[in-house]
């Protein structure tokens, strides 16, 4: 089985994931992976070349253990356009990566009023993360793509005063099971069925070009 993930292609960068023709994103079944490569293994096993399989599997299985025992992801994070989205995987959940322009930014915290949890009291993020930007640097946003009401997969709707949301819309994202509105720091909307904020995955930067998410820290060069 494969989940999908709804969004546009428009809007986000794809790094190793499927996209269909309406666009959504397909998030591999590491299980399904598995077992194909299993099976692979045994037909090659069947002609007598299972011990030049080997090392082939054993490149794969490994990285595979590694991710469902929640180890951390690395990425370029400036290979995100800005005003774009990058897309991975971390512990089997979607992490959202978007690269806010300063014409994004610019609007946060212009709609406290209009937010559940405003400075993230109540929501679940590192301490460095709890403030209004949501993040470590500000122009960059790292979140947990899941919507804290029951687990749809929020879509982007970055635009501001995007039509289908309503002219006073500053842009963020939108969950289309429920109706769940977040804004560009992932903070809730008062109206959504969702009580909290996105949640903020552990994160840090190893340097420019290395973004390390399942870590407070990253770990020093060479290491």
């Amino acid at each position: 089985m494969q989940r999908r993930l709804p969004g546009s292609t428009a809007a986000v960068r794809r790094v190793g994931l499927a996209v269909d023709t309406n666009g959504s994103i397909e998030l591999p079944d590491s299980v399904e992976r598995r077992r194909f490569l299993v099976r692979a293994t045994a037909a090659v096993g069947t002609v007598g070349l299972a011990g030049a399989a080997l090392p082939f599997i054993e490149s794969w299985l490994p990285s595979e253990r590694a991710r469902a025992r929640g180890g951390p992801v690395t990425l370029d994070p400036t290979r995100t356009e800005p005003g774009q989205m990058t897309v991975v995987v971390w512990r089997r959940k979607p992490i959202y990566i978007v690269h806010r322009t300063p014409a994004m930014l610019a609007l946060l915290g212009k709609h406290d009023a209009l937010l559940k949890d405003p400075r993230s009291q109540y929501s679940d993020q590192p301490a460095y993360a709890r403030n209004t930007i949501r993040a470590r640097e500000a122009h960059l946003f790292v979140t947990i793509g899941i919507c804290t009401h029951l687990g749809c997969l929020p879509k982007a709707h970055f635009t501001a005063g995007d039509p289908v949301l309503g002219a006073n819309w500053p842009g963020g994202f939108f969950c289309p099971c429920h109706g769940s509105r977040f804004d560009l720091a992932g903070r809730v909307f008062t109206g959504s069925p969702a009580s909290v904020n996105l949640v903020i995955p552990p994160y840090a930067f190893a340097n420019t070009h290395q973004l390390v998410i399942g870590r407070d820290s990253a770990p020093p060069p060479g290491s």
